[in-house]
């Protein structure tokens, strides 16, 4: 529970931080452009018309809504992230008490590093982040639809409990999980791209016995995460358009 406890604290932190962050990149996923293509250079040296970036867009929300503005959506993401992170970790705990009732030694055994392995503990992980996934969706929903209602000006989902009444009365429950399948499909297709190009990478590609192995493993894992995140971005852009569309 110590560690699960401090797991929320530290997600919660990065939440509130990466707030900005995650409210530009929703509006610019929406197509909302609300400042005029400016004349820049390209990485070519050529002069060309390019829309704003990210500060352009946070000055503009602040110069609106002030710097409170930039942390639209923040309660029901950090909801999202605190409920999310205690269902993870319950269900890899759930998995771990069932290997120790069948080996009871087994949390003492050096770990395999076999193909096997990898498959063995990446459909863990699958298995507890999609009941994270499909727990917390309807907070992730609330959160997306109280960003974009920057761009018309309503308020129909602020608060805290009215948006779940308004969501209710006028889609049902289905209602609260719009967008999640496509957002469960790019979480399963990006973690196992992410495990299995890693494995591949330091199995084959990589050399034992170099003094920086264990280094050159964890930035192979970050460097094909980001690369599992790139490929399924396109599931993440149609989820976010499937929860905000036609919600008024």
């Amino acid at each position: 529970m110590a560690d699960a406890a401090s797991q929320v604290l530290l997600g919660s932190g990065l939440t509130a931080l990466s707030q900005p962050l995650m409210y530009v990149k929703v509006l610019v996923q929406v197509g909302y452009e609300p400042l005029p293509p400016t004349l820049g250079r390209n990485m070519f040296g050529r002069q060309v018309y390019q829309l704003p970036g990210l500060f352009a867009y946070a000055k503009h929300i602040m110069k609106i809504d002030g710097r409170a503005g930039l942390f639209k959506g923040l309660t029901p993401r950090l909801c999202s992230g605190a409920i999310g992170t205690i269902v993870h970790s319950q269900v890899l705990q759930r998995y771990q008490e069932a290997d120790q009732e069948e080996e009871p030694g087994a949390s003492l055994k050096e770990p395999v590093s076999s193909l096997e392995q990898v498959i063995k503990e990446t459909s863990r992980e699958m298995v507890a982040r999609s009941a994270a996934t499909l727990v917390t969706h309807p907070f992730h929903v609330i959160t997306l639809r109280c960003m974009v209602q920057f761009i018309g000006r309503e308020t129909k989902y602020s608060g805290i409990f009215s948006p779940f009444v308004t969501i209710y009365r006028e889609e049902g429950i289905l209602g609260f999980f719009a967008g999640l399948v496509p957002r469960l499909l790019g979480d399963v297709l990006s973690l196992w791209l992410c495990n299995m190009l890693a494995y591949l990478i330091n199995t084959y590609a990589l050399e034992n016995g170099v003094s920086t192995m264990s280094e050159m493993k964890s930035y192979s894992q970050a460097v094909t995460g980001f690369f599992a995140s790139m490929l399924t971005y396109p599931f993440v852009l149609v989820s976010n358009l499937m929860a905000i569309n036609n919600c008024g």
